[in-house]
């Protein structure tokens, strides 16, 4: 049998992943009508329904939400946390970057990994990145800040916008640890965000969703002009998305 060469090799696997990833997809898309602009509880209903849980994993739901702002305009830039009233059902390995008394502080309220300068050096000369959020004391940023090109591409990078720059470091650990999330508007103007996961109840999802887009209309810029929420959609890791109608969402979240 001839070789196959290897650029060719490479696009038929990768043409087979492709297919295997979207037969979950495909198999949900044919109990609802993706045009259709749904309500929170029949989208929540369908990201339930067994036709979107054929993944042999347990998947993440998100949501995308697309706002009527202009990213490259520094007073139009949305970008927030907010702490699901659920959690996302991920375990959060935390780093603080402390010293002192507000490095005690950190370690009580159930940090991960607390450190100083030693952490940075650590990060910075050997790569290291085994952990999945951080927290900085403000006075400790000057030295965060010769890592922000290695944190910064990977979300990492504390923030005083997002609360994770902060001398009130036992309250910021128990929000992450309690399931807080960032969000920021990419350039296409969308937010995406997981809220929760597959083994989540049908209130437990609804109930993350609507924090968060209570958050996002909190958030608007009071420059953005016309309509502000235009699309949304929720999905799970394997299934097509459930486009919401950004009328019904509003309203219940304002609601909530």
């Amino acid at each position: 049998m001839p070789k196959i060469p290897k650029k060719r090799e490479n696009a038929e696997s990768g043409r087979r992943l492709k297919k295997r990833r979207g037969k979950n997809s495909v198999n949900a898309k044919k109990i609802f009508d993706a045009q259709k602009l749904h309500t929170v509880d029949e989208a929540v209903e369908l990201l339930k329904s067994p036709e979107f849980n054929k993944a042999k994993f347990t998947q993440t739901v998100e949501v995308a939400v697309r706002l009527g702002v202009d990213p490259r305009k520094s007073d139009q830039m949305v970008r927030g946390a907010v702490v699901l009233p659920h959690g996302t059902g991920k375990t959060v390995r935390l780093l603080v970057f402390a010293k002192g008394e507000k490095a005690k502080e950190a370690e009580e309220a159930g940090a991960d990994i607390v450190g100083g300068e030693d952490i940075v050096e650590k990060i910075q000369k050997e790569g290291w990145m085994d952990f999945d959020k951080a927290i900085a004391t403000p006075d400790m940023m000057r030295h965060v800040g010769r890592i922000g090109k290695l944190l910064g591409p990977r979300g990492l990078m504390p923030s005083p916008k997002d609360g994770t720059v902060t001398f009130d470091v036992s309250n910021a650990v128990k929000e992450q640890k309690a399931g807080k999330v960032s969000f920021r508007v990419d350039k296409a103007g969308i937010v995406h965000s997981a809220i929760g996961r597959a083994d989540f109840t049908e209130q437990q999802i609804k109930d993350n969703l609507l924090a968060l887009v209570g958050t996002l209309i909190r958030l608007k810029p009071q420059t953005a002009k016309g309509i502000y929420m235009r699309r949304a959609a929720v999905s799970m890791t394997q299934s097509p998305g459930v486009r919401l109608d950004t009328s019904d969402l509003q309203a219940a979240a304002k609601g909530k």
